[in-house]
């Protein structure tokens, strides 16, 4: 097995090499860490950004005032989102809240849009949690209230949906609103230092600004584990002062085990060892940051675009040392031959403020089985 080389390169595959944008060492290349910096042409995305944040704004406010409709479904739902585009933890959030519901006596199925997905191909997202939940009925479905309605018919009493923040023409009991201690907003920050830049699609990575949040009913903050103590001091006080009242919790990802093609191994094997890692996730350097706090040697780190649909040729000159991979990448990996990964498999641990999610659960209404016949005679559409 080779030794991680004694310098770090720094050149950049062109998206030719290997199909799709890669990095290799170089962490800050792609699009996410050139919209991290300032200056320059990216500016030009500010005057996009402003018609985007001006028709959120608009549209939060005509749902506020019922000027536009609010589809109920006859069943509670429960909304995982967040305010910004990429990677904050909803996959294991929802994973958590289904088991926690199943537990409590509840009949739970899941309902996602489905980016990224076909008719009879489900994306990556749902094939993980197919793992995780293999008797948990999914649906992928756009029109997010018609989706619903074959949850509803198929037997589910709540709906937990994915995603769905922003989705407000389904009604729903609960707002669990995730927000990434490492990227608040959604970018990291710049090179050169300084904050953050906030700013909305697609000169930032803002869905809306931090004043949606006073909509929610859970906050949780996701990887606080991996933030200094005071820079997750200065997040909770930002989220109080825009959404004070609602219940913050804390979370960190944390590692179970490792799945290799010989079965599973526990994480503590990988520290001392030097590994590869490749990765199309949200939130890329998150995962890379968990493997080195378990004591891995990462020697290459991979990185393509979130949902990026592998080949055989993004695994060349991979495999001389283990390759590491998340839960999510994986189940895409096995499929496209080449060196077989290993497997990191995360959930997510609600270290302080558990017990006010799973009260807020547990208050959820039992639908009767005539709520549901009339919640699918009105012939939902959406």
């Amino acid at each position: 097995m080779n030794s991680c080389p004694t310098k770090t390169p720094r050149r950049r595959l062109r998206p030719s090499d290997l199909g799709g944008i890669v990095l290799l060492e170089s962490k800050e290349r792609g699009p996410v860490h050139w919209l991290a910096q300032r200056g320059g042409v990216r500016e030009l995305l500010c005057v996009p950004a402003a018609l985007f944040g001006c028709v959120a704004r608009l549209r939060a406010g005509l749902y506020e005032r019922r000027l536009l409709s609010v589809q109920e479904v006859g069943v509670p739902v429960v909304s995982i989102g967040n305010i910004t585009a990429g990677g904050t933890g909803k996959t294991p959030m929802v994973a958590l809240v289904v088991r926690t519901l199943i537990a409590q006596g509840y009949q739970p199925a899941i309902l996602s849009r489905g980016y990224g997905s076909s008719p009879g191909v489900p994306n990556d997202e749902a094939l993980e949690l197919a793992r995780l939940l293999p008797k948990t009925e999914h649906v992928q479905e756009p029109r997010r209230v018609a989706g619903a309605a074959r949850l509803v018919d198929r037997g589910a009493d709540v709906i937990v949906m994915d995603d769905g923040f922003q989705h407000r023409h389904l009604a729903r009991n609960l707002d669990l609103v995730l927000i990434d201690a490492t990227r608040p907003v959604g970018l990291p920050r710049p090179r050169k230092g300084g904050e953050a830049v906030q700013a909305f699609l697609p000169r930032g990575l803002m869905r809306e600004d931090f004043h949606a949040l006073k909509r929610a009913d859970f906050l949780l903050i996701t990887r606080a584990d991996q933030v200094p103590p005071q820079e997750l001091e200065e997040l909770e006080l930002k989220l109080a002062a825009q959404a004070g009242g609602i219940p913050v919790a804390l979370a960190r990802h944390r590692p179970e085990q490792v799945w290799t093609p010989d079965g599973g191994r526990p994480v503590e094997t990988l520290a001392g060892l030097e590994v590869d890692l490749i990765s199309a996730i949200g939130n890329p350097e998150a995962f890379e940051r968990t493997l080195l706090d378990l004591g891995a040697k990462v020697c290459e780190h991979r990185i393509f675009e979130d949902h990026h649909d592998y080949s055989a040729k993004d695994l060349e000159g991979l495999g001389e040392r283990p390759l590491l991979t998340t839960m999510k990448d994986g189940v895409k990996l096995e499929s496209v031959g080449g060196p077989q990964p290993w497997i990191v498999e995360v959930s997510l641990e609600i270290y302080r403020g558990v017990e006010r999610l799973e009260e807020l659960l547990s208050t959820l209404p039992k639908p009767t089985a005539a709520a549901r016949r009339a919640s699918l005679r009105g012939g939902l559409v959406g």
